[in-house]
């Protein structure tokens, strides 16, 4: 159910959901050391109502900050549609905490993260720690690569194979935080709570990287067979990558969870792959599988897998998501 919600979320840019104090706390403690002396930027954070604004304030001199700003719409009937939005027409402010003064200033535009006003706080300011719609997070993530800021967001793991975000992951200029998998998060102007899975936070900071992966399977040809349109196997499960295999291996993108860069290069990702199928007919349904939308695919192995995903010239195939391409780092 979890991972329907973020979905039907995304789907529907109905994604706008508030994060526990909790979570917030668990994971930016953390992140101690990097953000003494800085000037702490939350992007459409109302302190009414926002955990993030609340920590920093709660822990402004525990973390030794410089200074908190936050930009906003406030309205007296919030309507759970944020100033991430640049539609949005209603009263916007600025608010700067310096440790023991709060000062609350109007400003003159939307408030959107993307606009002159909120761009010249971005400027000015040295870490973004926020939790973007999931809809507009490439966007931000975009605006912090071009800007060079550094920053903690929430997002979701379904993005690890972005085309504009895959490589920053690889060249490990954004890393994932400590925590991750399925957050409860509050909705707008309702007592609801809502549980999410792939939840991950992303980061510009240094992380400890985790300790290697125990390979204990060997490679088997008969299960981890090439993919028909790229030169690599195929592991299904990050327990079975194998400790006798040296070329290039597809594995979930979960992996990124547990990369330790001194045992494995990331290579590429699947959605980078691409596919000329034209008279693919889905199993099951006898429907032709619209172009463009098998990325990466294997045969079907009858002893091993429940059915096929589609037929092509006769032969089936299964259609393989999410992988992460990667190689044994030679010793």
């Amino acid at each position: 159910m979890s991972n329907a919600n973020l979905r039907t979320a995304w789907e529907t840019k109905n994604d706008e959901f508030y994060t526990l104090y909790e979570d917030i706390e668990r994971e930016v403690m953390h992140y101690a050391n990097d953000l003494e002396g800085k000037i702490v930027y939350c992007p459409c954070d109302n302190p009414e109502w926002s955990n993030f604004w609340k920590f920093f304030v709660d822990n402004f001199h525990a973390l030794k900050l410089k200074k908190l700003i936050s930009t906003y719409y406030d309205d007296s009937i919030p309507t759970g549609i944020s100033s991430f939005y640049e539609d949005f027409d209603k009263c916007v402010y600025k608010t700067v905490y310096d440790g023991t003064y709060t000062i609350k200033s109007p400003l003159s535009g939307n408030g959107d993260f993307r606009s002159s006003e909120c761009l010249k706080v971005l400027k000015e300011c040295d870490v973004v720690v926020t939790n973007p719609p999931f809809s507009l997070f490439r966007e931000m993530m975009s605006i912090f690569q071009e800007n060079d800021k550094d920053f903690l967001l929430v997002g979701n793991q379904n993005d690890f194979t972005l085309r504009d975000i895959f490589p920053l992951l690889r060249d490990r200029k954004v890393r994932l935080g400590y925590n991750y998998g399925s957050f409860s998060f509050t909705v707008p102007n309702s007592d609801e709570v809502k549980k999410f899975g792939c939840i991950c936070w992303y980061t510009s900071f240094d992380v400890t990287s985790p300790q290697s992966l125990p390979l204990t399977k060997e490679y088997n040809p008969k299960i981890n067979i090439k993919y028909e349109n790229y030169d690599a196997i195929n592991v299904d499960r990050l327990a079975d990558i194998p400790y006798n295999y040296d070329g290039v291996m597809g594995v979930p993108i979960t992996f990124f969870y547990k990369w330790n860069p001194e045992q494995f290069i990331v290579i590429d990702c699947s959605k980078c792959v691409g596919c000329n199928l034209k008279d693919a007919i889905q199993w099951g349904t006898g429907k032709k599988v619209p172009s463009g939308k098998i990325n990466l695919y294997r045969r079907y192995i009858p002893e091993y897998d429940k059915h096929p995903s589609f037929t092509n010239d006769g032969i089936d195939y299964i259609h393989v998501f999410g992988r992460i391409f990667i190689r044994r780092k030679s010793s």
